[in-house]
């Protein structure tokens, strides 16, 4: 069916009438120039004068409109007029009074076309009247708009004077949809104190920030600083938190880089943002030289930490990427996620046991990967607690089985991620995780794989983590539940757990325990109390927090070292090196033979024969 082109009669309207002011001011533009030479007396003008510039006139016209179209002043949509539209209406201006008096001394009656400042002045008269033309409109519309939203209920205090918070206040003031106003801005240069953006007045650094809340009524703070650093915005948002006002922030600098400043960039403040230290960086060439052209295989590929290896590997261009997972929605996710952002990407996605002897070396046998990540594991502590043969059937023998067909089939390197929790260990789940390492340096003793782990703590956003419980309570109303009010753990994000645990894996001779650098424990309590103030709720008002007592197996702080290992440093800062512990081989597998029958006989006595094999075990009688 053919679509019938409709003509636009509002726009030929516009142009028309645009078409015929700058005719008009083009006729006065010329009037006005040589009449302001002679101070407006006309009796004074010479007619030779007047000859030559009306003799030339009807092709200035037709000139200057022909400039005008090239530079796209029929076309621009005015209403949103900015710098480059104002700087088309100099040069065009400009360009016209070039040619009008090259035409003028061509057409010349006399020995002289014109006065001297003619030409000056027909330049700036007729500036003046197309940039009146052009940006009026803009004027009438945003003070038709401040009027309208005069009364908006939303009162906006913006954090950074500079592109960015120049950006949002320009959205927020021109936009008709916007239900904001935006009361005043903050920023801690001095040189910018008192003056304007957009109508909005600068009042001061930071330690205006309180006051500046209760004076202007505010209600929600935009902090739009995408260039500073973690520590800069933490300091700010400490301050920001005791207003109760809603915070929201830019994300970060190639925001402006990619020109994608504005209000729907703005994210509400996470937790992340106040642990106060900058994303950990690592040595990209050093892990792209490690995946890259290799097959790779990732166990427990779904899960939080998983995927999270997946995505990254899969963006180091390896020759095959397998992922192994137990829970097929969650491989399946990540299976689509990474067909649409790699197509390219040799991608295989199965569902197996790492539990399963024959399963596993079928994978092994049939897809011989360089590189294994073994994620997968039972890893949440209370469940552990009341399921400690699965945790042990999953977590060691899954790990056993996993590094047998390892070796096996000659794999080069295999990274087990473990955790803080193995350090002396309170739970069955720290504990499994703890045999684990024992397998792994017991086999780089006796194949040809490196093996090696990668211990870390807490990870933000994670599937076991707190924070998404806090979110779901306080979204419920609360209460938020805290174990201990002085329960404390080191965190750190998922991509950034990963990153290292990539380039861990780059460093790795084999038998090497590796351990992450978490930065400063973090108290969760104060994690609780910051989420409920960065919701907009005030604690223990509108949101209570219930202390519930430690759960079964919990620490009240994590630990990333035993005693008895030595620590040494790596060409990252933020990795470390836990030396090996020497046990008895012997002792241990036999110990490891009587704990894979118990568990399968599904023994109610487990747990003093973990103690056995991990001493450090802290063993509740």
């Amino acid at each position: 069916m053919k679509t019938e082109k409709t003509f636009n009669y509002q726009l030929l309207y516009r142009r028309t009438c645009l078409i015929i002011y700058d005719v008009a001011s083009v006729l006065m533009a010329s009037f006005f120039a040589i009449a302001m030479r002679y101070e407006f007396e006309l009796e004074m003008i010479p007619d030779y004068f007047l000859n030559t510039i009306i003799r030339f006139l009807p092709f200035n016209v037709l000139i200057t409109l022909a400039i005008f179209y090239f530079f796209k002043m029929y076309n621009s949509l005015w209403a949103f007029a900015g710098e480059t539209e104002l700087q088309n209406v100099i040069v065009s201006c400009f360009l016209s009074a070039a040619i009008n008096g090259i035409g003028l001394n061509i057409t010349k009656v006399e020995a002289k076309a014109v006065p001297d400042s003619y030409y000056f002045m027909y330049a700036f008269s007729l500036v003046t009247l197309i940039f009146a033309s052009r940006f009026s409109y803009r004027f009438f519309r945003s003070r038709k708009h401040k009027l309208q939203n005069k009364h908006n209920t939303t009162r906006v205090m913006i954090i950074g004077a500079g592109d960015a918070g120049n950006s949002i206040i320009k959205e927020i003031v021109t936009s008709n949809f916007s239900t904001m106003t935006v009361a005043c801005i903050i920023d801690d240069d001095k040189t910018k104190w008192g003056s304007f953006i957009q109508g909005i007045k600068v009042i001061g650094g930071r330690e205006k920030i309180l006051e500046c809340a209760d004076v202007y009524s505010i209600d929600e703070i935009f902090i739009a600083i995408p260039s500073a650093s973690k520590s800069v915005i933490k300091e700010i948002l400490e301050i920001c938190k005791e207003t109760e006002c809603k915070l929201r922030v830019l994300p970060g600098i190639y925001q402006l880089v990619n020109g994608e400043v504005n209000v729907s960039k703005l994210r509400d403040v996470e937790v992340e943002d106040l642990l106060g230290r900058d994303p950990i960086k690592v040595d990209i060439d050093s892990i792209l030289g490690y995946v890259s052209g290799k097959v790779v295989l990732v166990t427990g590929g779904g899960g939080s930490i998983g995927s999270e290896l997946c995505r990254q590997i899969a963006g180091h261009k390896p020759k095959q990427l397998i992922i192994v997972d137990i829970y097929e929605n969650s491989a399946y996710d990540i299976q689509q996620e990474l067909l649409y952002k790699y197509p390219e990407l040799d991608l295989v996605v199965l569902i197996a046991s790492v539990r399963n002897t024959n399963r596993m070396n079928e994978i092994f046998k049939t897809y011989i990967p360089d590189i294994v990540y073994h994620a997968a594991a039972h890893k949440h502590v209370p469940l552990m607690e009341t399921s400690p043969n699965e945790a042990i059937k999953n977590n060691v023998f899954g790990t056993w089985k996993t590094a047998q067909a390892a070796a096996t089939y000659g794999t080069k390197k295999f990274v087990m991620i473990s955790t803080d929790k193995a350090v002396n260990p309170t739970n069955i789940m720290g504990a499994s995780k703890r045999i684990c390492e024992m397998i792994i340096q017991t086999f780089n003793k006796h194949y040809d794989t490196e093996f090696v782990a990668v211990r870390f703590g807490n990870v933000l956003g994670s599937n076991g983590s707190v924070i998404p419980l806090f979110k779901r309570q306080i979204e419920q109303g609360g209460p938020v539940t805290v174990t201990h009010p002085d329960i404390i753990r080191y965190f750190m994000t998922i991509p950034e757990a990963v990153s290292l645990v990539l380039q861990a894996g780059a460093y790795a001779k084999g038998g090497e325990i590796f351990v992450l650098d978490m930065g400063e424990p973090v108290k969760i309590l104060d994690l609780a109390k910051n989420l409920i103030r960065l919701s907009g709720y005030k604690v223990d008002e509108d949101i209570k927090i219930e202390f519930t007592g430690l759960r079964p197996g919990e620490k009240l702080y994590e630990e990333l070292l035993m005693d008895e290992e030595g620590l040494q440093d790596t060409a990252n800062k933020m990795i470390h090196i836990g030396k090996p512990i020497e046990l008895d081989e012997m002792k241990f597998f036999a110990q490891l033979k009587k704990l894979k029958e118990e568990s399968k006989n599904e023994s109610a006595d487990i747990r003093h024969l973990i103690k056995e094999i991990v001493p450090t075990y802290q063993l509740k009688q």
